[in-house]
């Protein structure tokens, strides 16, 4: 095994892999309403293919973790198939951590056959819990198949399941309170995200970010909270409630970048490996398996890649750039 290491000393553990561009939701902050172009089924990478790298990853590179996203991950069919091949895997640290973040909508109908294939934890999206500003946010009025969703994860033995909100100023930063109410009766961690430029109508601007202080201090008003330690390389500062109902997080991308503790790089459906998730460049692995190159030919232009990864992302600096995807043609 050999470290895979950028040119910033970070060494390379955790692993996004996107298995589909397709999604059954139209989140506002995601994609637009109508008008994404799909890619063909040929250019999404096939579950050997995912295998493939993820395995090269895990076995020469110690990747530890693994986290499968999407667009919607629950839409690719066959799902447990490519779980069972993931699950498999195991590196010099063990067995692979793998994880997946969904909207949950059909979670009751999967969860149990995902688990028995080897998922081991589960992050449901989750932004409000008004119905009629759910159907605005998703455009789609799925508010209970989601809820329902979170309940069956939790019965079918996922650990931990969490909750991802993304919070925008105007739209539902009034709901910050009761979602963490919501986490502490179901027992779930809510992990608050702050509002981030890859919003596929463009429409983002720095006064609609709701920041980690901001939204720490409306639940600490209600609910005290106190900081866990230092968070290390995971995206999430960690609070407890200081009465035992468990624990809240936020995603400070924005106002507190974590990125000089990064340790993830991501692959798209279609096989473009990228070391940021703001990342302007994009490095074709899944073409170069399709022109047949060994694993050791892979594992040069993966290295070739890391070693261009950059010191953090430039948001809120006049030298930022905006991808050019969208978070669901990105992986989120």
């Amino acid at each position: 095994m050999e470290d895979l290491v950028d040119p910033f000393g970070r060494i390379i553990r955790d692993l996004r892999i996107s298995i589909t561009d397709r999604c059954n939701f139209r989140c506002t902050y995601c994609m637009p309403e109508e008008g994404m172009q799909w890619l063909p089924r040929s250019e999404v990478m096939t579950f050997e293919e995912i295998e493939r790298l993820a395995r090269l990853f895990v076995e020469r590179y110690g990747v530890e973790g693994i986290r499968l996203t999407g667009g919607e991950p629950t839409v690719r069919a066959q799902l447990s198939t490519l779980v069972e091949k993931l699950a498999a895997i195991e590196g010099p640290h063990g067995p692979l951590d793998l994880a997946m973040t969904t909207n949950g909508a059909t979670m009751r109908l999967l969860a149990p056959t995902l688990r028995a294939a080897g998922l081991r934890r589960v992050n449901v999206s989750l932004d409000t819990l008004d119905r009629a500003k759910f159907e605005k946010m998703t455009r789609r009025d799925q508010l209970e198949r989601v809820l329902d969703g979170i309940e069956a994860s939790k019965e079918a033995g996922f650990d931990p399941v969490k909750i991802n909100a993304v919070i925008e100023r105007g739209v539902n930063d009034d709901e910050i309170v009761d979602l963490a109410t919501f986490g502490r009766e179901h027992r779930v961690e809510v992990r608050f995200i702050e509002f981030m430029p890859l919003d596929a109508s463009g429409h983002w601007i720095t006064d609609k970010v709701v920041g980690q202080d901001e939204i720490v201090a409306a639940i600490h008003a209600v609910y005290p909270l106190e900081q866990m330690p230092a968070r290390g390389a995971a995206p999430a500062d960690r609070f407890r409630y200081v009465d035992g109902a468990g624990m809240v997080g936020v995603i400070p991308t924005v106002t507190k970048p974590f990125c000089g503790d990064c340790d993830r790089v991501r692959l798209t459906a279609e096989g473009e490996f990228r070391t940021c998730l703001f990342a302007t460049r994009e490095f074709d692995l899944m073409s170069a398996m399709r022109d047949g190159e060994s694993d050791d030919q892979l594992a040069a232009r993966i290295e070739a890649a890391v070693a261009t990864k950059w010191a953090g992302h430039r948001i809120n600096q006049v030298n930022f750039v905006r991808p050019g995807k969208s978070m669901s043609q990105i992986g989120g």
